[in-house]
C-alpha cells in the first residue's frame, strides 16, 4: 500500500487548519506542517495533530517553502494541501482505495481541484492539480507564486477531489507585491508566471497594465496552451471593462487559434452577441458551448455548467426575445433539469405558466 506524508505552508490559519487536518486525519501516514510566521494559535492547533511542526522563514516564495516541506517527508508520496482545503467524506473511502490499489511505478496523481460552488455545493469551476507525487530528487516546485510541479513520468488521473473552501478574505496584494518585488529585482519572469502576474494586474482592476502583461504573453512562443486560452478570456473581460467592446470580441476569438473552441469562451462569445441584440449568433455560440468536447484532462480551468446549464438558460433568454416562447420554454425545462434548484429556472417557469 502506498504510504503518504502530508505537507502543508501555514501561516495566521486558526480559522481553517483544524478542519483541514480533521478532513485528511488517518488517512496519511505522516503529517508535515511548516509555519512561516504565524501569530495567532495556528501553530499549537497543529501541535495537536503531529509532532513534526517546523519554522520556516519566510522569503517572498512559495516553492521556497513547499520544497522545505518536502524535505521534512519519509514516505512514499508527498501530499500538498492549504489550510482552507478539504477532503469532504464522500472521497474518503475513494482516497483509501487509491492508496490500496496504486501500482508501485506511478510517479503523480492527479486530482480534482473544486475552488467554487453553486447554491447547491455543486462545483462551478474545477481543474486538475497534481496532488501525490513521488517522494524523490526529481520533483520541486518552480514558481515563487501560482507554483507548480513540472510534471513527468508515469502520471494517472484519479476522480478524488479536493475542495477549497476559504473562511474570510487573505491578503488580496500579498501575490502582486511579489511579482513587482521579483520585476524591481530584475528577475525576467518566465512564461507561466507572466501569465499569472498578469492576472493579479486583473484582479487589481489595473486593466491596462494587465492587457499589456498578457498580450506579451500571447504573442510569444512559449507557454502552455490552457494558459494562452484562458489569458485571451481575460483580456477581453479587461477591454470590455475599459469600453473596448470589439476589442473583447477579437480576444474572444483569437482563443480559437490556439485549440478547439472551449465551452467557457463560446458563452462569452454568445453573451456579446445576446447584449447586442444579435439572437441568431448568440444562439449559434450557445448551441456550439452545448457540444464543445469536455476536455477535463487538459489540465486547464473548468466551469462545468459552460457545457450545459448556462448555455441552456441563454438559449432559453435568446428564443424568447426572439418570439420563440415555446422552443425557450424547452430550453428553460432543459437547465432546469440540470439544476432543479435554479433560482432563474424557477423563475422562469413561472413566467412561462403566466403566458
Amino acid at each position: 500500500m502506498a504510504t503518504i506524508s502530508l505537507c502543508m505552508i501555514v501561516k495566521n490559519e486558526e480559522m481553517h487548519i483544524k478542519r483541514c487536518l480533521d478532513s485528511i486525519a488517518g488517512l496519511v501516514e505522516e503529517m508535515i506542517i511548516v509555519d512561516t510566521g504565524s501569530t495567532d494559535r495556528t501553530v499549537e492547533i497543529a501541535s495537536n495533530y503531529t509532532s513534526k511542526v517546523y519554522s520556516y522563514p519566510w522569503k517572498d516564495d512559495f516553492s521556497d517553502a513547499r520544497n522545505y516541506s518536502f524535505s521534512r517527508a519519509s514516505m512514499d508520496y508527498c501530499m500538498w494541501m492549504d489550510a482552507d482545503d478539504i477532503l469532504e467524506e464522500a472521497e474518503k473511502e475513494k482516497f483509501l482505495r487509491l492508496k490500496q490499489s496504486l501500482s508501485p511505478d506511478t510517479d503523480i496523481v492527479m486530482m480534482k481541484y473544486n475552488t467554487s460552488f453553486d447554491e447547491a455545493g455543486k462545483p462551478s469551476f474545477t481543474y486538475f492539480r497534481e496532488r501525490w507525487i513521488r517522494n524523490c530528487e526529481r520533483y520541486h516546485w518552480v514558481g515563487a507564486v501560482h507554483e507548480v510541479i513540472q510534471t513527468s513520468g508515469r502520471i494517472i488521473y484519479s476522480d478524488i477531489a479536493i475542495s477549497h473552501k476559504k473562511k474570510g478574505a487573505g491578503d488580496p496584494d500579498r501575490n502582486l507585491k511579489i511579482y513587482r518585488k521579483m520585476i524591481a529585482d530584475g528577475k525576467i519572469l518566465e512564461p507561466r508566471q507572466q501569465y499569472y502576474y498578469g492576472r493579479e494586474l486583473y484582479y487589481h482592476r489595473q486593466y491596462e497594465e494587465a492587457v499589456s502583461v498578457l498580450e506579451q504573453f500571447l504573442n510569444a512562443e512559449e507557454g502552455w496552451v490552457e494558459n494562452k486560452i484562458e489569458a485571451c478570456s481575460v483580456c477581453a473581460d479587461c477591454y470590455n471593462r475599459m469600453g473596448q467592446e470589439q476589442s473583447a470580441l477579437l480576444s474572444l476569438l483569437r482563443s480559437m487559434s490556439f485549440d478547439l473552441p472551449r465551452a467557457e469562451l463560446c458563452c462569452e462569445i454568445g453573451k456579446y452577441f445576446l447584449e447586442h441584440g444579435n439572437f441568431q449568433n448568440a444562439i449559434y455560440w450557445y448551441e456550439t458551448a452545448l457540444h464543445a468536447p469536455e476536455n477535463e484532462y487538459s489540465g486547464g480551468f473548468m466551469q462545468p455548467d459552460c457545457h450545459d446549464y448556462i448555455p441552456l438558460m441563454q438559449l432559453c433568454v435568446c428564443y424568447d426575445r426572439s418570439g420563440d416562447r415555446q422552443k425557450a420554454k424547452e430550453y428553460n425545462e432543459r437547465a432546469g433539469a440540470c439544476k432543479p434548484y435554479s433560482q432563474a429556472y424557477l423563475y422562469n417557469q413561472k413566467y412561462f405558466d403566466s403566458l
